[in-house]
């Protein structure tokens, strides 16, 4: 069997997702206990305990899921589609719980500024950054507001230096890769996961780029952010994995004798309300109380794929170069038998 590096895992002669690939303990490790190691990380001026930032969507992350996420030492980027932003101008003891928000192309900059003047962070929500509306609006951002700002998302490298001269703090890596999501299917644009990470992150070493990779969809267990974070991510974007949760906006709904809560993409016709081109599922997912038990979840088993590894923190992580790329039956060998 072969161990991919890194390099040779970008130019593999096929797009490559999650599932495609497995982390692979090479080392004797040093790690007596996962408790040893250490999940905490810096993002955008902020300390995180874990690389989890949670996604804009309207069914994940309203002011409730937001200010939660801050308690748990995570980061949670308040959606733009509801009242939400409203109540945080309203209320400067909101705004002081909630340390990123959303906002859209046509959202005006006196708003913005208003927004950061009590957020760290900006995240300018669309669905493609290579666009020249994204680069001129980041530019007008920066130009006049002090503001860490994450723009998104791509797939691919290549318009990576113009974003980061835009002005862009972050970048939100992967399109159509969300559960919900049907743009690949609607459009035929997008790549597999870990390509599209590879790529990106290939392009900022080699031009030597100042700026934050966030891995953003397919991501469905900790073993997936375990992969994300190896392959060099600086944090991971979440909704499915976050989504049913007490804190998620909605209302819990009984069915067929089981709770339920709505999640649904950010292009959906729950969302847009009115008929144009809809890049967005609507589906049910199972009811998962309280989302600390999720992030106490994969902070288990991010430490966990960390002791395997021999890494006593995600800058190790980061740098390991040992991964294999497994064949179908490989993959569905490890699934659990039940």
């Amino acid at each position: 069997m072969k161990i991919y590096s890194k390099k040779q895992l970008n130019e593999h002669h096929q797009s490559l997702t999650y599932d495609d690939i497995s982390l692979i303990p090479t080392e004797i490790s040093r790690i007596r206990s996962r408790t040893e190691t250490i999940t905490a990380t810096e993002f955008l001026g902020m300390n995180l305990a874990l690389p989890v930032v949670s996604s804009p969507m309207d069914t994940v992350t309203g002011l409730e899921m937001a200010k939660e996420l801050t308690k748990l030492a995570c980061l949670g980027i308040l959606n733009r589609f509801d009242s939400s932003l409203e109540e945080i101008l309203k209320d400067e003891g909101n705004g002081n719980q909630v340390k990123a928000v959303s906002v859209a192309l046509n959202t005006p900059v006196d708003i913005i500024h208003q927004l950061a003047e009590h957020q760290n962070i900006i995240c300018i929500d669309t669905a493609n950054a290579n666009n020249n509306e994204v680069l001129h609006k980041t530019e007008e951002i920066k130009n006049k507001i002090n503001v860490n700002l994450i723009v998104g998302n791509i797939a691919h490298g290549s318009s990576l230096k113009q974003l980061v001269d835009a002005g862009a703090d972050a970048v939100r890596v992967g399109i159509g890769s969300g559960s919900v999501c049907t743009t690949s299917i609607q459009t035929g644009i997008g790549i597999g996961q870990v390509s599209s990470l590879l790529n990106v992150l290939f392009a900022r070493d080699e031009k030597k780029l100042k700026i934050k990779i966030i891995a953003d969809g397919g991501i469905k267990s900790p073993g997936d952010i375990a992969k994300a974070i190896a392959l060099g991510a600086d944090v991971v974007m979440l909704g499915r994995m976050l989504s049913g949760t007490r804190e998620t906006p909605g209302e819990v709904i009984k069915y067929s004798g089981q709770l339920w809560k709505k999640y649904r993409g950010s292009a959906s016709f729950g969302v847009k309300m009115r008929n144009e081109f809809i890049e967005g599922e609507e589906t049910m997912v199972a009811y998962k109380g309280v989302v600390k038990n999720v992030i106490d979840s994969i902070s288990d088993g991010l430490k966990s794929s960390m002791s395997y590894m021999n890494c006593f923190n995600l800058d190790e992580l980061r740098r390991i170069e040992t991964f294999a790329v497994l064949s179908n039956s490989s993959y569905l060998e490890r699934l659990p038998k039940i």
